[in-house]
């Protein structure tokens, strides 16, 4: 028996073995690419750059109250409860006066400066229709507004 005969007939002839180590090098060359991705991912923490957003919930309570000593209608004022913090480091209250006013029916705000926990509550009162009122929330040096209230009468 002739072990050239043997040979080629368990392994193919010349044309047929190129067709295998072609393969195999073409994988071996994506996988190495897939790992090196995944782990140039891992090391420069590509996934950990965005930021999140400050997430509070609020609820506002309104009472409207009639001002005879001013030429308005009405006036009124907003209590602002902080229901729930998931994200947020402090808060701030502003009112904004639409239609500029004077000095005694321009927005006024009470109660704490900032919110720390469930509970914490501000009044913003000499509201006019129309007024603004915006609940501004800071976490990780970012500011989002989490609420807004437009008072009408």
């Amino acid at each position: 028996m002739d072990l050239k005969d043997y040979r080629s007939s368990l392994i193919g002839n010349e044309d047929e073995r190129a067709v295998s180590p072609v393969i195999g090098v073409i994988l071996m060359v994506a996988i190495t690419v897939i790992l090196a991705a995944v782990i140039a991912a891992f090391v420069l923490d590509l996934g950990q750059g965005q930021s999140a957003n400050a997430q509070a919930g609020l609820g506002f309570e309104t009472t409207a109250q009639d001002d005879t000593s001013t030429n308005d209608a009405a006036e009124g004022e907003v209590r602002i409860t902080i229901n729930s913090i998931q994200r947020a480091d402090s808060f701030s209250v502003s009112a904004d006066n639409v239609d500029g006013g004077s000095t005694e029916s321009a927005p006024s705000t009470s109660g704490t400066s900032s919110f720390s926990e469930v509970g914490d509550t501000a009044s913003v009162s000499n509201l006019e229709n129309g007024d603004t009122v915006t609940v501004t929330a800071t976490y990780d040096g970012s500011s989002t507004v989490i609420g807004t209230y437009t008072h009408e009468v």
